[in-house]
């Protein structure tokens, strides 16, 4: 620095003004352009949604099979590092999404040059859902309707199906207001400790958890021949899980345990998208390794083939 015919900035000439805080309108029109790109993208594929849709417990909005690839990805890639930071651990199973129901209208939606294309209306008024109508959904059954219709109608049940829910059960879509946001949170956080699901499913792992404090209390209360019972049944369980863990395991096929018919065809199509993905990964990695050798059928001169210890030198007679 110096002797190059420049000048060395100061502070203050540097920090002239200070950086000003968005206005109103401003915060307005950021939070409309998110929630339009949330109502008509998803967040993990950046497609447009397109049926089957679901939710975690934030409210977001994700394709099934976004969904579906990312429980079934096992490699710790890039994609997989940028789906965590999206979904923030609130997704690990199928019981932590909900198939979110909506009614399509016939025609085509309004501004759908790019994203969703079907237009969501409630069943009840009739108007769109979409961003700047405070759009909801319920657990567990996923019928989506307008806030207001939810709030106008007397009772806890269903309109679509009357299946009884509670008032904590109510989910707004794409939530913008902090008090939702707030309250999705808690009522997340609540049922984990609960040992449940944003589907209100048990977890994995709740029923060994209950069963062990069955087994435990059963121990207690019976005496020393219950206890010693109960360490038999353990040492063959731990038996026989040694013995589960020796044998192979085998992979299940895509439609084994999926009673829903979508749901086995979306995951029946991830699968085989993941195989090819691996066969072509194989194919480039033979590819390479076949360059290493040459391809010809020339014979290798005798005279290189000698003993490199001897090659270059004579012995006398």
């Amino acid at each position: 620095m110096g002797n190059d015919g420049g000048s060395i900035p100061t502070r203050r000439e540097l920090v002239k003004e200070a950086a000003k805080a968005l206005t109103t309108t401003q915060v307005k029109e950021v939070q409309s352009e998110q929630q339009e790109y949330a109502w008509s993208h998803d967040p993990l594929s950046q497609k447009a949604l397109a049926r089957p849709v679901v939710s975690d417990s934030a409210g977001t909005l994700y394709n099934k099979e976004s969904i579906l690839e990312y429980l079934l990805n096992t490699e710790d890639d890039a994609t997989k590092a940028e789906a965590d930071k999206v979904l923030d651990g609130r997704v690990k199973s199928l019981k932590d999404v909900i198939e979110v129901k909506f009614e399509v209208e016939e025609g085509q939606r309004e501004g759908a040059s790019t994203g969703r294309t079907e237009k969501w209306i409630c069943p009840i008024t009739r108007t769109e859902l979409g961003p700047g109508s405070k759009a909801v959904y319920i657990v567990p059954c996923g019928h989506a309707f307008a806030g207001s219709v939810v709030k106008e109608v007397s009772g806890e049940t269903c309109l679509q199906c009357n299946e009884p829910y509670a008032s904590n059960d109510i989910i707004p879509i794409v939530p913008i207001v902090p008090t939702d946001i707030a309250r999705l949170t808690l009522r997340a956080k609540t049922l984990k400790e609960k040992g449940l699901t944003h589907s209100l499913k048990d977890a994995a792992g709740k029923k060994k958890k209950r069963k062990h404090a069955d087994r435990e209390a059963n121990g207690e209360t019976n005496g020393t021949t219950n206890g010693t019972a109960s360490k038999a049944k353990d040492s063959t369980s731990e038996e026989d899980k040694k013995e589960k863990e020796r044998k192979p395991k085998q992979v299940p096929a895509a439609s084994d345990g999926i009673k829903n018919a979508s749901t086995a065809y979306l995951t029946k199509k991830v699968l085989a998208e993941q195989e090819e993905k691996n066969k072509r990964r194989k194919l480039q990695q033979n590819e390479n390794v076949k360059s290493l050798f040459s391809k010809g059928n020339r014979v290798p001169d005798a005279k290189n083939s000698a003993d490199y210890m001897t090659r270059g030198f004579s012995f006398g007679k």
